[in-house]
């Protein structure tokens, strides 16, 4: 739950970006072999933590049905990048050995084992657990088997108007070749027979992707009780208006996943928009790489399938109907005692307007202090958002420059800066238009960007452009003032509501000057001085991670206070690891904060035995990056973009940035006290890498949701005495 917003993109976040970089360990002989946790199945633990929100009879059963949808299309994305990129590197001969040393064939074996599992689980899940809950609440999802003839004659009239006509049944035949079955649609395979030859024949009829999933049986029906059934049920019920003297013998759904990488060589590519929406258009026809049938499919046509799509049987999955849970998205009912109480996001104090009815003035509160910004329980909107309009807006701003690596299809960033171009501003955009699964809204925001007069350029070669910046540049009486925000989270207002996210707003002038030079050199050919305030990769994060720990490691050597705190959504890195069980062996208090991928054992005796890992999964997606060091006292606290992965480190340019205002400080301490403290609902990683889920207490009663929480203090925030 990085997209649109998590009941729509992958929900709970994915980040599947190629990362298969043979093993960059340091055998250190003082650390056992087997020290890591494989990646991948790592990940799916991480999505059966998703799995167990939806089995939580505790939570609004809508929400059970959108973590059901989310598990869905996470694992969609999964195999159409990570299993797809595995099974193309040893069809090709590339494929290097896993983290932990498995070889690609046997890790895709285990990948293949661990999916099956868990996607019987989310099947009978829907069955037997989430159904029977709505149900409960009235909301029923039916078949057409159990409705009557009023039913039957009312939905008839719906498929007649609104269904047949854009249905497209494509025969197989000598003169009618097995058609291409495109990636994630919902297919029906359908054998019939004519009446008149007794020839049987083979149909492929795709459900229309622009229907809705859930057809309401009787809109007449008080959304209090309400009956669906899916399209696909009312269509395999009507196959007789489409062949019209056949016998129908057989109907079973089925769904394709194909390989949807993406790859492009820059080197060697002068227009990269062009070369990418070419490659865009070949994801289409990536080879299969999944097949899900319904449980009831004959083997005749599994075999057909199985033969022409050219699939093994390690990846045919056979489930319970309906497959595609990720279409429960689509079941919208106005109910909204079944989902979570509605929280509103508040104004961050340090940006109220002085008087109740005034205007707010963004650039004085910044002038004023720091701000540290605290998304989705400080609004986006009367944040980031205004402070960009309002720039856009001053006649005394010069110039805005801005990194854009994801944003909403109808994004009031993208048209604030079109806005200040049109006014005579110098605006750069940086836009990374490879930003996966996003790629062709990027182009069209670039073209529609370079329309009004912004700078648009696409950063450095081989790297893309991760770290979120905007620097505006304003006259104050002859002098320039450089206005900064550096954070963790894509200038997306949609997703705005739902990740959380921290990010700074500063005058800083030693920001300003870092960032003003990083702009300059990703807008030209290559980053290479270090920065000030600013930790930048790929060139000097890693290092001064490293050293940072080094640091820690050296302090507790020598019986000096010491500690390290990490939140991120991903902790792969090899180096970074064995660099945290120095650490750990020293005696270094280490707490890691990680939503998804965790490849380090914590609490292994003579290796990590201080170490202590924790995940915490809800209504909002953790996607924040934190790094704190005790630093002999003198606290160093970075924010930024970066995980702790070989691409965030290596081939991505990333951005942290100090925080050195102590009540932001004790803020992020305030922050790890709460997601680590044992009275916090959260999922605890063990040495033999099962998350173990604790949310509740001895006594059975729930422990304390942090989100939650920081959701009620946050609003009960007070503007500054100073400023009433």
């Amino acid at each position: 739950m990085d997209g649109d917003n998590i009941p729509t993109d992958s929900g709970l976040g994915t980040d599947f970006d190629d990362d298969f970089d043979p093993l960059v360990g340091t055998n250190d002989p003082a650390l056992p072999s087997d020290r890591y946790l494989d990646r991948e199945l790592s990940w799916l633990a991480f999505n059966q933590r998703v799995l167990e929100l939806a089995e939580d009879p505790d939570l609004p059963v809508l929400e059970r049905t959108n973590f059901l949808a989310i598990f869905a299309s996470n694992l969609d994305e999964f195999f159409m990048v990570r299993v797809a990129g595995l099974k193309r590197r040893i069809l090709t001969g590339l494929a290097v050995p896993t983290n932990i040393g498995r070889a690609p064939q046997d890790a895709l074996s285990d990948i293949s084992a661990a999916a099956h599992v868990l996607q019987a689980r989310h099947a009978h899940a829907f069955q037997d657990q989430v159904i029977p809950a709505l149900s409960e609440a009235g909301i029923d999802i039916v078949k057409w088997d159990t409705l009557d003839e009023a039913d039957h004659r009312s939905l008839r009239g719906y498929f007649s108007n609104q269904i047949f006509p854009v249905l497209m049944p494509l025969a197989v035949d000598p003169v009618h070749p097995f058609p291409y079955i495109s990636g994630l649609s919902l297919n029906l395979a359908v054998r019939v027979r004519n009446s008149k030859t007794g020839k049987q024949e083979f149909a492929r009829l795709k459900v229309p992707t622009m229907l809705p999933r859930f057809i309401r049986v009787d809109r007449r029906e008080n959304v209090e009780s309400v009956r669906f059934i899916t399209l696909e049920d009312l269509i395999a019920n009507h196959l007789g208006d489409l062949f019209p003297g056949m016998d129908i013998l057989e109907q079973h759904v089925f769904r394709v996943t194909r390989n949807e990488d993406v790859e492009i060589e820059e080197d060697e590519t002068e227009n990269l928009i062009k070369a990418l929406e070419k490659e865009l258009l070949r994801r289409r026809f990536g080879p299969p790489i999944r097949l899900e049938i319904t449980e009831d499919m004959d083997e005749v046509t599994l075999g057909l399938l199985v033969r022409e799509l050219d699939v093994s049987e390690q990846e045919v999955y056979r489930l319970p109907a309906p497959l595609d849970l990720g279409g429960l998205f689509d079941l919208r009912i106005d109910r909204p005692d079944l989902h979570y109480a509605k929280h509103v996001p508040t104004t961050a104090v340090q940006l109220m307007a002085g008087e109740p009815n005034a205007q707010p003035d963004i650039f004085s509160s910044i002038r004023r202090r720091d701000i540290l910004l605290h998304h989705p329980y400080e609004s986006f909107a009367t944040s980031v958002q205004a402070f960009l309009e309002q720039a856009a807006a001053d006649p005394n701003v010069l110039a805005i420059k801005q990194t854009l690596y994801r944003t909403s299809g109808d994004s009031p960033i993208v048209e604030a800066l079109i806005d200040a171009a049109e006014s005579g501003k110098q605006v750069l955009a940086l836009v990374e238009i490879k930003a996966r699964f996003d790629e062709q809204a990027n182009i069209s925001w670039a073209r529609k960007l370079e329309k009004a007069g912004v700078h648009v350029v696409y950063g450095l070669v081989g790297l893309k452009t991760h770290c979120k910046l905007a620097l505006v540049v304003r006259n104050e009486d002859g002098l320039l003032r450089h206005y900064s925000h550096i954070g963790t989270g894509n200038y997306n207002p949609k997703t705005s509501r739902l990740y959380e996210d921290l990010g700074l707003l500063t005058t800083d002038p030693q920001v300003g000057k870092d960032l003003t030079r990083l702009f300059n050199e990703l807008s030209g050919y290559a980053i290479e001085k270090k920065f000030k305030r600013l930790l930048v990769a790929p060139l000097h994060l890693r290092r001064a991670l490293l050293k940072s720990i080094a640091d820690e490691t050296a302090a507790a050597l020598a019986g000096k206070p010491s500690g390290i705190r990490i939140k991120v959504n991903s902790m792969v890195d090899e180096a970074i690891i064995d660099s945290l069980y120095r650490a750990s062996q020293a005696r270094v208090p280490i707490e890691i904060w990680v939503r998804g991928i965790c490849s380090l054992k914590p609490g292994v005796p003579g290796m990590s035995e201080t170490i202590r890992v924790r995940s915490i999964l809800g209504r909002y997606l953790e996607h924040s990056r934190i790094f704190s060091f005790h630093n002999a006292g003198d606290q160093q606290v970075f924010i930024g973009s970066a995980d702790m992965m070989h691409r965030n480190l290596d081939r991505r340019v990333e951005a942290l940035v100090r925080l050195v205002d102590p009540e932001h400080l004790s803020e992020i301490d305030g922050l790890f006290n709460r997601a680590m403290d044992d009275r916090t609902a959260s999922w605890w990683l063990d040495s033999s890498g099962e998350w173990i889920r604790r949310h509740l207490d001895g006594a059975g009663h729930p422990l304390d949701d942090m989100q939650n929480r920081l959701m009620q203090q946050i609003s009960l925030r007070k503007r500054p005495a100073g400023r009433r």
